[in-house]
């Protein structure tokens, strides 16, 4: 079994040529990355704040860096309940070279993940193109290259965060589906188990999208009992389970350590300050009570504390993480995160299917948390009309292909991730960081659009669609450049 499974890694030999060029592209992607930080990050020695400090592009997270340097829970285990422990074997490669050389290879040793992650996902993805819908070959790869020329599938592919491992992991879900429903049969338990295992793994809500795949491949055979505990109920369980055992016996204490830090600094804080009140008034006192020597004292440091939480309110409340997020529907621990007032229809048209797809030139890979306003408008009329043709063939793809199950499958991804970001609002400020989790869906459904055509309008159309692919690329790639290098 597992055999056979692995058997699709192997690259066939009329896809040697595509992959090649795949492979110098995401390669020189990553390139760019490690050339522009290498000198700064890598060093021995470095720690968190290091790399937070260091490296910047758009809002993604650099933990992965400080995770292979020295070795810690990292990620929010809740989140990504798997990926550290993914990542330990790599983090004892690194410590080993760091040993031998006195660099730290930790942009290299992701980098080449990356790498591994944005190839198979492109070989993959095109496959589903040829094998599952039905496309000629050249038009497989075509549609698969503008999936990768979008904006942030292409960033994924060289930013130290988990958005590139997770692709990869729902597009191989998504193959494996489609290579099911065309023959007929169904993800069964032990592909499942494996799918949900790394999908969840490195982002816990992308794991319930395996259990979709499984429902739309097995229809009714995936309420049996047996399936039912076995593939779906008992690795969920255990994933949780898992989770909070690492947050109890990792995060937890450290978090603990931080909080008694805080707040002793805090109160060190006040004590100061208390001390220079009472240096300037005790002459006042000396002679009086010591019942009111100690209320004084108390009210001293309570109006200290007062004043230094006040400040600490104004400063939050004029930081851009307060600004640039929405009014939630509830205070709860869950509800805080959602968003009930930021315009959807701004940001389905500037960061849904705009940034995630262009780069905005104002505010270029800034960070909503730090300096980016949620809404960046594009200087010509030009992106508008790329983002509307996409859209458009997007939605004429999922009218001609309304009636495969496969297309069905993979809607329901991007469904869920509509329903958790445009609907409840989760990170909708920065909506576009989570494309590659669902914007490959696009040429998917374009697709269906393409193989329904007679031959001389998918003629048209892939000349079309490899125009846009070449203008999205040098767009793409020339801004993410000017942020490295000249900006």
């Amino acid at each position: 079994m597992l055999k056979k499974f692995f058997g699709i890694f192997r690259i066939q030999a009329e896809e040697r040529l595509a992959a090649l060029v795949a492979l110098i592209a995401f390669t020189t992607l990553n390139a760019l990355n490690v050339v522009k930080y290498w000198s700064m990050l890598s060093a021995t020695g470095l720690g968190f704040s290091n790399f937070i400090k260091g490296w910047h592009i758009s809002g993604f997270d650099p933990i992965t860096y400080s995770v292979l340097t020295d070795w810690s829970i990292g990620y929010n285990i809740y989140r990504h309940p798997l990926l550290p422990y993914f990542v330990w074997p790599f983090s004892k490669l690194n410590e080993g070279l760091m040993w031998l050389t006195g660099f730290n290879w930790a942009l290299i040793i992701t980098a080449l993940i990356l790498i591994f992650c944005a190839f198979y996902s492109f070989i993959f993805l095109s496959r589903i193109f040829w094998e599952v819908i039905g496309t000629k070959r050249s038009e497989a790869y075509i549609l698969a290259t503008l999936a990768f020329s979008f904006a942030y599938i292409m960033l994924a592919t060289m930013v130290p965060d988990h958005f590139g491992p997770s692709m990869f992991c729902l597009i191989l879900t998504l193959y494996l589906s489609g290579l099911k429903l065309q023959r007929g049969r169904a993800l069964n338990w032990w592909q499942t188990i494996v799918m949900f295992f790394f999908t969840a793994g490195v982002s816990l809500n992308n794991g319930l999208k395996t259990f979709l795949a499984a429902l739309i491949t097995r229809r009714k055979r995936f309420f049996k009992p047996g399936y039912l505990i076995i593939a779906v109920l008992l690795p969920a369980g255990l994933m949780w389970w898992g989770a909070r055992l690492s947050y109890h016996h990792f995060v937890w204490p450290e978090w603990k350590a931080r909080q008694d830090k805080t707040a002793r600094v805090f109160n060190e804080r006040i004590e100061r300050a208390h001390d220079r009140v009472w240096n300037a008034e005790k002459d006042l006192w000396r002679h009086k009570d010591t019942s009111l020597i100690a209320q004084r004292h108390a009210a001293i440091k309570d109006s200290i504390r007062k004043d230094l939480l006040v400040k600490k309110s104004k400063r939050w409340r004029m930081s851009a993480a307060y600004k640039h997020t929405g009014k939630p529907m509830a205070e709860g621990e869950f509800s805080k995160w959602t968003d009930i007032s930021t315009s959807r229809w701004d940001v389905a048209v500037e960061c849904l299917f705009g940034e995630g797809i262009m780069l905005h030139e104002d505010y270029l890979l800034g960070d909503v948390l730090v300096n980016r306003p949620v809404i960046v408008r594009y200087k010509n009329w030009g992106n508008y009309i790329v983002e509307g043709l996409l859209v458009f063939m997007f939605l004429a793809g999922i009218w001609v292909g309304r009636k495969s199950l496969f297309l069905w499958t993979c809607l329901s991804f991007f469904f869920m991730d509509m329903l958790l970001h445009m609907g409840l609002g989760f990170g909708i400020n920065e909506i576009f960081i989570m494309s590659p989790h669902y914007l490959f869906v696009m040429p998917i459904a374009i697709g269906y659009l393409l193989s329904r055509m007679s031959p001389q309008w998918r003629r048209h159309l892939s000349t079309a669609l490899a125009i846009v692919a070449c203008y999205l690329i040098v767009w793409n790639v020339w801004l993410i450049v000017e942020y490295l290098y000249i900006l």
